[in-house]
C-alpha cells in the first residue's frame, strides 16, 4: 500500500466497498469539518484494471468522498484528495479494508456485515480467517453468515428494525417452507406471526407432524391422519409409523441418487442444518455429493451438488496432480477415513488373532514363512515377540479373550511343555540358552518341530504386516469361526453411514431404510439384537463385518489401512498354490506332560 492524490472526478465506488450500490450515505456529521478543512482522513482506493493511470475506485472512504462532492457543490474545493493505495485485483484485500474501517468508525448493521463476508468467502477467506481480521469469534461470524439461510424480504425486515435479533436468530433455523410460512403471517393482519420463544416453539411444536412434509404417497399410508376442522390440513397421528414410512421413502431417494450418479448421499444428524458456508457447490460431474437434512417436524431437504470445504479442497489437490480427466474420481474419493486409529487396532489385533491360530494347523507354511523371515533380515537375526496391546483396556480384553486367542495359548503351553520351559514364558526370549533349546529341539520328531516352528512363527508375525492379509487368504481363515462382535467393537462405531451399512446387513434393507434418521446407538442396539435373537429379532449367526473378512473390503469407499495393506499382497495371493491340509496338534514330551501336571492341576486336565 502507498500514499497518494487523486482528482475528485476520477474516482468511482468500487463493488467490494460494504456500502456498494446503497443510496447516498447521510455525511451531516462530516460536513462541517470537511468544508472547513477538506479530507483530512486519506480515502483507501485502488487503481481500476484496465482504466486510465489517473483513475481509480473507492474500496473505503465513501462517505468522505460523499462529503467532499457537496463542499464542491457549494464553491469550495480543497483540491486532489488524499487516498491510501491497494494493489490491483485483491478482491478479499479491499472487502476487508472497507469492513474493517467502516466497522471501527461506524458500526453497521449485520446484513451489511452479511453481505460484506459472504464476499470475503467467495474469494476463499475462511470463518477463521474473517474472525482473525477484525477481532471477531468464529461463533459471532458464523452467526452473521447463516443470516444467508433467510429469506430475502426477512432480512430487509430485519435491517429496517421490524424483527427483533432473537427472532431472526430462530428464522435462521427455519426452512425455506416454514419461512414462507411465517411471512404468511405477517402478512395476514387476523392471524400471529411468532417472535421470539413462541417462533421457537412454532418452528419445533411437539410431535404434530404435518402431511404436507411427507415424501411418500398418503393414500398408500396406513396409518390414522388427523384433519383440522376445514379439512385444509392434516397430521399424523402416529409418529413412529409416520418414521418409518418417511425413512423409507428417504431411503428409496437415496438409492436413485446413487443410480442416477452421484458420488455419494450423506444423511445429516436429525435436527442438524447444512451450512452451505461450510461447503463448496460441486456439480455432480465434478464429485459433488448429496446431503440430506432431517428436521424433528418431518420434514426433509436435499442439497444437491456439495463437497465439505476439507473434501473440495482435497478434491482440487488431486486434480492438480493427476489432471483434469482424473479430477471426477478423486473428488468422489475424498474424505475422512472409515474407521479411528482406535477402532483399526482393534481390528488389526483380531485379524492377526484369527490368522495365527489357523497358521498352528498348517506348520509347513509356519516353517517356510519362518525361512523367508530369515532370508530377508539381517546377519545377527533379532527375532521378536509380536505387540498385542492396544492401549486401550477394552480393546486389550477383547483379543485376550477371543476364541482365536484360547486357541494359540493352549497350543503354545503344549510347545512350552515339549521345550522344558515355564507355562507362562514366551517361546522367543533371550533369556534362553540357545545350546539348550537346541540340543532339545535335536531331540524332537519333524511332526513337534513343524508345531514349534508354528507357535513361534505365530508369535513373531507383526500385527500389522500384510503378510497378515496374505497368509489369511492362503489358509482360508474363518474370522466367523474365531470372532464375535463384542462391546470393544461396538464402540468404536461411530459413523453412521458405515452403521447402517452393517446394519443393512445384518437385518436387512427393509430394517436398515426404517432407521436411516434413527441416531447411531439406535442403530447398534438393533444389530446387537439380531446378533443375540433378542427383542423378537431373528438371530443371524456368523455374521462378520467387511473390514475383518479375508480379503477385507470397505463400506464407503473411505480411506481403509487393512484394504491398503491387502492391495500390496493381492496378486501375489492369486498365484499361490493350495494350502497343506491341517495337522494334528503334537503331543507334549510325556515327561513333561507330568512335570508340568506335578506343578499345575490345570495343565494336567487340559492335557488329558
Amino acid at each position: 500500500m502507498k500514499l497518494g492524490y487523486y482528482a475528485s472526478d476520477k474516482l468511482s465506488l468500487s463493488k467490494t466497498n460494504m456500502r456498494y450500490s446503497r443510496t447516498a450515505p447521510d455525511v451531516s456529521d462530516i460536513l462541517p469539518s470537511i468544508r472547513a478543512r477538506g479530507v483530512i482522513v486519506p480515502l483507501i482506493v485502488r487503481p481500476i484494471e484496465g482504466g486510465a493511470d489517473d483513475e481509480a475506485e473507492i474500496v473505503a472512504g465513501y462517505r468522505r468522498w460523499t462529503a467532499d462532492a457537496a463542499a464542491r457543490g457549494e464553491g469550495i474545493d480543497h483540491g486532489p484528495l488524499p487516498c491510501a493505495i491497494l494493489e490491483p485485483g485483491d478482491d478479499a484485500a479491499a472487502v476487508e479494508a472497507s469492513l474493517l474501517e467502516n466497522i471501527a468508525r461506524l458500526d453497521p448493521d449485520e446484513v451489511n456485515q452479511w453481505e460484506t463476508f459472504t464476499r470475503l468467502v467467495k474469494e476463499g477467506r475462511s470463518v477463521e480467517d474473517i474472525g482473525a481480521t477484525f477481532g471477531l469469534t468464529d461463533l459471532y461470524v458464523r452467526r452473521i453468515l447463516a443470516l444467508g439461510n433467510l429469506a430475502p424480504r426477512i432480512r430487509t425486515l430485519y435491517r429496517a428494525g421490524k424483527i427483533d435479533t432473537r427472532t431472526v436468530r430462530h428464522l435462521t433455523l427455519a426452512t425455506k417452507a416454514q419461512q414462507k410460512d411465517w411471512l404468511a403471517l405477517c402478512d395476514d393482519p387476523e392471524a400471529y406471526a411468532p417472535t421470539g420463544s413462541d417462533l421457537k416453539a412454532w418452528l419445533f411444536g411437539g410431535a404434530d407432524i404435518a402431511t404436507k412434509v411427507a415424501l411418500f404417497p398418503l393414500d398408500g399410508y396406513g396409518g390414522r391422519i388427523v384433519g383440522d376442522l376445514f379439512g385444509e390440513h392434516g397430521y399424523f397421528a402416529d409418529a413412529a409409523r409416520f418414521w418409518e414410512a418417511q425413512n423409507a421413502a428417504i431411503a428409496a431417494r437415496i438409492d436413485t441418487y446413487k443410480a442416477a450418479g452421484w458420488a455419494d448421499v450423506e444423511v445429516l444428524e436429525p435436527g442438524k442444518y447444512f451450512y452451505s458456508y461450510e461447503h463448496e457447490k460441486t456439480p455432480k460431474a465434478g464429485g459433488g455429493k448429496v446431503f440430506v437434512t432431517v428436521r424433528h417436524d418431518g420434514s426433509v431437504e436435499f442439497h444437491e451438488g456439495w463437497l465439505t470445504a476439507k473434501e473440495a479442497k482435497k478434491a482440487r489437490a488431486e486434480a492438480a496432480k493427476a489432471g483434469a480427466s482424473d479430477a471426477d474420481r478423486k473428488a468422489a474419493d475424498a474424505g475422512k477415513p472409515e474407521t479411528t486409529s482406535g477402532l483399526q487396532r482393534y481390528l488389526d489385533l483380531h485379524r492377526h488373532a484369527a490368522v495365527r491360530a489357523v497358521l498352528l494347523d498348517h506348520p509347513g507354511t509356519a516353517l517356510r514363512l519362518m525361512l523367508a523371515h530369515a532370508i530377508t533380515g539381517s546377519m545377527l537375526w533379532t527375532v521378536r515377540i509380536a505387540d498385542q496391546r492396544a492401549g486401550n483396556a477394552a480393546t486389550d480384553e477383547s483379543v485376550e479373550t477371543c476364541a482365536g486367542e484360547a486357541i494359540f495359548d493352549a497350543r503354545r503351553r503344549e510347545v512350552l511343555a515339549l521345550l522344558g520351559f515355564s507355562r507362562e514364558a514366551p517361546t522367543v526370549a533371550d533369556a534362553h540358552d540357545t545350546a539348550a533349546v537346541f540340543a532339545r529341539l535335536l531331540a524332537l520328531d519333524d511332526a513337534a518341530i513343524l508345531a514349534v516352528a508354528a507357535v513361534v512363527m505365530g508369535e513373531t508375525l507383526a500385527v500389522t504386516s500384510p503378510v497378515v492379509d496374505l497368509l489369511g487368504a492362503h489358509l482360508r481363515v474363518d474370522m466367523a469361526a474365531l470372532w464375535q462382535a463384542d462391546d470393544a467393537f461396538f464402540a468404536g462405531l461411530r459413523d453412521r453411514k458405515i452403521v447402517n451399512a452393517m446394519l443393512r446387513e445384518v437385518a436387512g434393507k427393509p430394517v436398515a431404510d426404517a432407521n436411516l434418521t434413527e441416531k447411531v446407538a439406535t442403530q447398534k442396539a438393533i444389530i446387537r439384537d439380531c446378533l443375540a435373537g433378542a427383542n423378537n429379532r431373528r438371530k443371524v449367526d456368523g455374521w462378520v463385518p467387511k473390514w475383518l473378512a479375508f480379503p477385507p473390503a470397505a463400506y464407503a469407499g473411505r480411506p481403509l489401512p487393512t484394504l491398503d495393506r491387502w492391495r500390496v499382497v493381492q496378486k501375489l495371493a492369486k498365484a499361490l498354490p493350495a494350502p497343506e491340509p491341517a495337522a494334528p496338534p503334537a503331543d507334549p514330551a510325556p515327561d513333561q506332560a507330568i512335570g508340568l501336571a506335578a506343578n499345575d492341576p490345570d495343565y494336567a486336565v487340559a492335557a488329558e
